[in-house]
């Protein structure tokens, strides 16, 4: 009875069409006290939501893979927050974006925009997609210049993705999936190489529940298991961006570890002294390295969520925020963009949602 409200919430977002359906995961550190699952994952099939099923992360991919593949870069000693672009990417010199650093576009001060739809040329041009990419990247004129404008930017994450592939020499899915998610015993945190067949089963060969997202209309289908985001789709659907699947489950072991670290307790994979460089808050901005922060009007994470909490949005509308000063977590995963990308109830569901979180917790 004590999280009814909590229910009634997640069953109201689901009648009131929020989202076809919905995974709530709340916990105070790794103590899971509410995981529930509600509505459809697939309006066609009406395939019921289950709290092990399976969602497009959208942009969690930025936190939870790419800025975490940094951390072990700067931590293995291959790079330093104020190393620049130039120094790491040879196709970027006798550019401006020489001069970018990597913490600029981690924290999205790179002065790059915040996004180009460039996956209309890279499905008409005969050339391998990444690498059409990472040109079209480095033509792009910047908006700003480096270090002087906060822009949320998905362009600074593909490049960010370029820079972990440059110095490592192994593909980003890869390389998350060595270094943090297998180390931390993360099963369902995965990128879907769409070069490959269809992914209905893990690497255990169990049947995997994939939620759906938008029916795309250039596509000409509805998507399952093929990453929402036009950019990273046509990317192969590997991007630093976005291309991110997963379960509840196992973004709340990722954030148990990123807590551990953040308060400077005894992570296994992550170093608390770089998550603290990465989570210093600098003056007026909105943005930490990798994370976005509460900002003081219209939060996301509603009213009760502390200024040093960090969490992040996915446009397919998914969700985690992190409140270092009470454990609280609250991971909300939902398919808010199935059928179309043009349900913006989210927004004002997701805020009163953490609230009524936090004051079941009193």
């Amino acid at each position: 009875m004590k999280y009814l409200e909590i229910e009634k919430m997640m069953a109201k977002g689901v009648a009131d069409a929020v989202f076809p359906g919905a995974v709530l995961l709340c916990a105070r550190g790794k103590d899971v006290f509410f995981h529930g699952a509600y509505g459809v994952a697939d309006l066609s099939d009406q395939r019921p939501m289950t709290t092990n099923s399976i969602f497009d992360l959208a942009s969690l991919t930025k936190p939870l893979a790419t800025a975490l593949a940094v951390s072990e870069l700067v931590r293995a000693g291959k790079v330093c927050l104020d190393t620049l672009l130039g120094d790491v990417i040879p196709g970027v010199l006798k550019t401006p974006k020489a001069d970018i650093s990597i913490e600029m576009l981690l924290r999205h001060t790179s002065g790059l925009p915040a996004h180009r739809e460039f996956f209309w040329a890279m499905v008409k041009e005969n050339q391998a997609p990444r690498e059409l990419l990472r040109n079209l990247i480095v033509q792009e004129p910047l908006e700003a210049k480096p270090g002087h404008q906060e822009v949320y930017s998905d362009l600074g994450y593909m490049v960010l993705s370029w820079v972990v592939e440059t110095l490592v020499g192994q593909r980003l899915d890869r390389f998350v999936q060595e270094k943090i998610y297998e180390p931390l015993g993360i099963r369902d945190l995965f990128f879907i190489d769409l070069a490959r067949k269809p992914l209905k089963k893990d690497r255990s060969g169990r049947q995997l529940s994939l939620v759906s997202t938008q029916t795309c209309p250039w596509r000409r289908r509805t998507l399952t298991g093929e990453v929402d985001d036009d950019n990273a789709w046509a990317a192969g659907g590997i991007e630093g961006h976005a291309g991110l699947f997963g379960d509840a489950l196992s973004i709340h072991t990722l954030c148990c570890e990123i807590l551990t670290a953040v308060c400077h307790g005894s992570p296994l994979v992550i170093d608390p002294d770089i998550l603290a460089a990465f989570v210093r808050k600098e003056r007026g901005r909105d943005y930490v390295a990798g994370f976005d922060t509460p900002s003081k009007l219209n939060s996301s994470a509603g009213h009760f969520f502390t200024s040093g909490s960090v969490g992040h949005l996915g446009f397919t509308g998914t969700s985690f925020w992190i409140n270092p000063a009470s454990g609280l977590i609250v991971i909300l995963l939902t398919n808010r963009v199935h059928p179309s990308r043009d349900n913006q109830k989210i927004k004002i569901f997701r805020p009163l949602l953490h609230d009524v979180v936090s004051m079941a917790l009193g």
